[in-house]
């Protein structure tokens, strides 16, 4: 028999439990997000602990577990699973398994090459969805478009200058600096970034470069920025063989940090296409963590980002926003540390 709500009861969890017909563990599964449960089970036990006043009360205390459909936009070129996109697979791949461990459904964005905002929220609205995730799409307008609804966004893997919507990105300036600073400990001065021009996360990685030297007290001048054309491993073949075609050799430098593990495998090629002995003539040192660092000859050191802890954080951040005290709260900006994984090409302390 349903329970009847008493003002002067108090509901708690076993009530939800007899409410929605399921066990006391289930309950606590939906609420906490701790396991996979189904969609239709899980809106039961939502209804019954909303009808109760007990999802009242735990939204008040921001702990509860709200999100059930998630609205996915992803630009259609970052969807093909290939070997130049394996930080967009990877990084979706893992939203969905948090999803999936959640039973949160997905339901993914289909419309123009170019994401636009109203196309965007009529399919989150028509899917029903409590929550939107943007991501790698950081476009001023877009996201201008998608801050004034009422529907919880985050963006994934980008950044929103005018903070009006919640973000989660690695600290791609702070992950730069790391290795540049490494590159700096083990003596080399000279340092090629090999970079193209992309999104405001590939200048954080720019800044982050410079930093280095900054903070060393170092000139910047001894660094230098090379531009592909883009991030693929023959862009980085390309632009290196351009370079010392034009210099005659290495010029001096004595180490090449790229912005991405892409470049850095056509930076490998390359070189050692050219003669060059990697480490011992030049090291190469790379950015994401996700591209076969190990099977690389030599085996490439890289900055690895959290992809996983990514994916966990964009959720948790549309559950704080969902929750009765996240609603009003000003946007936030989540960045989550990188950690340098020391492989063959980025050798040791220089000699001599």
């Amino acid at each position: 028999m349903p329970l009847e709500r008493r003002p002067d009861r108090k509901i708690g969890i076993k009530d939800v439990s007899r409410e929605a017909g399921v066990a006391l563990s289930t309950v606590s599964h939906v609420l906490n997000g701790t396991a996979p449960i189904s969609q239709e089970v899980r809106v039961r036990v939502l209804e019954a602990a909303r009808k109760l006043g007990y999802l009242a009360k735990r939204q008040r205390k921001g702990a509860i577990a709200s999100l059930s459909t998630l609205y996915l936009a992803v630009p259609p070129g970052n969807l093909p699973h290939n070997d130049i996109n394996l930080v967009s697979w990877t990084l979706l791949t893992a939203l969905s398994r948090e999803c999936e461990r959640r039973g949160i459904r997905i339901v993914a964005h289909s419309g123009a090459p170019q994401l636009n905002a109203t196309e965007i929220l009529a399919g989150a609205r028509a899917a029903e969805a409590e929550a939107i995730a943007v991501v790698f799409d950081d476009n001023p307008k877009l996201l201008k478009g998608l801050a004034g609804s009422d529907i919880a966004v985050v963006l994934l893997n980008g950044e929103d200058p005018t903070m009006s919507i919640d973000t989660v990105a690695p600290a791609n300036r702070y992950g730069a600096r790391l290795a540049t600073e490494w590159l700096l400990a083990n003596g080399h001065r000279r340092i090629l970034h090999l970079t193209w021009r992309g999104r405001s996360t590939i200048m954080r990685r720019l800044d982050g470069f410079h930093d280095a030297y900054l903070q060393r007290d170092l000139s910047t001048d001894l660094g230098e920025v090379l531009c592909a054309k883009g991030y693929e491993p023959e862009h980085a073949r390309e632009a290196l063989r351009a370079f010392v075609a034009e210099r005659g050799g290495l010029d001096g430098f004595t180490a090449v940090f790229c912005a991405a593990d892409n470049l850095a495998i056509g930076a490998l090629t390359e070189l050692q296409a050219l003669g060059f002995r990697i480490p011992a003539d030049i090291a190469v040192v790379g950015f994401d963590g996700v591209a076969p660092g190990d099977l690389t000859q030599p085996s490439l050191t890289t900055v690895r980002v959290p992809l996983d802890a990514l994916a966990a954080a964009t959720i948790q951040a549309l559950e704080q926003r969902l929750s009765g005290a996240g609603r009003d709260q000003p946007a936030a900006r989540i960045e989550l540390g990188c950690r340098l994984i020391e492989r063959e090409s980025g050798g040791s302390s220089i000699v001599g």
